[in-house]
């Protein structure tokens, strides 16, 4: 008798963590759409759009340096770089600095820019109006391409913020290759 109600309560406590197990693994992969609805209902990371400009008005009596850095997330070895390592602005003023990305490699890659800011809270006040950090980039085999930014230092950056720093990292999404191309590409790196 005691084995029987031993065996019960065995395979109750079974149904429950693989009830557990499957709630939580529906929680897990519901997590990702559900981050991505939040971030897009708040603008937290709202990376895809150009941000609004309200303040047109150029501040000349302040300037700041902008410096700009970029790198990229991968093993494959491709290069992107400023064309132009720091600019001297007014707040207000219409800026464009150009980012030139090469893939020397056989291998054709979907990437995605993410920016980021230093310090870090002058983020919001750099306000791009365009920029490739906004779409996925198709970067084909062996090409070099230049991305433009075009950007506005908001007026009401604080008065003590005398450099920004616009850093973009390049994240690979996806291959978008046969794997004959992949070990190719992966051989010329070695040698």
């Amino acid at each position: 008798m005691a084995s029987d109600t031993s065996k019960l309560e065995n395979r109750q406590t079974l149904k429950k963590l693989v009830f557990i197990a499957i709630l939580m693994f529906g929680f897990g992969y519901a997590l990702v759409p559900l981050y991505k609805k939040i971030c897009e209902v708040t603008g937290v990371y709202s990376l895809t759009k150009p941000d609004e400009v309200v303040n047109t008005q150029v501040d000349e009596s302040r300037s700041i340096v902008l410096e700009f850095d970029a790198n990229s997330r991968n093993e494959t070895g491709w290069e992107i770089i400023p064309l132009e390592n720091r600019k001297t602005v007014h707040p207000g003023e219409l800026v464009q600095v150009t980012f030139k990305l090469t893939n020397p490699t056989a291998t054709t890659f979907e990437a995605q820019a993410i920016p980021s800011y230093g310090p870090k809270e002058a983020g919001q006040y750099v306000k791009k109006l365009e920029c490739f950090c906004f779409t996925q980039q198709k970067i084909n085999a062996n090409e070099t391409r230049d991305f433009p930014v075009v950007l506005v230092i908001d007026p009401e950056l604080p008065k003590d913020v005398t450099t920004v720093t616009l850093s973009y990292t390049m994240f690979e999404i996806e291959v978008k290759s046969t794997t004959e191309n992949r070990q190719a590409s992966l051989r010329e790196r070695q040698s």
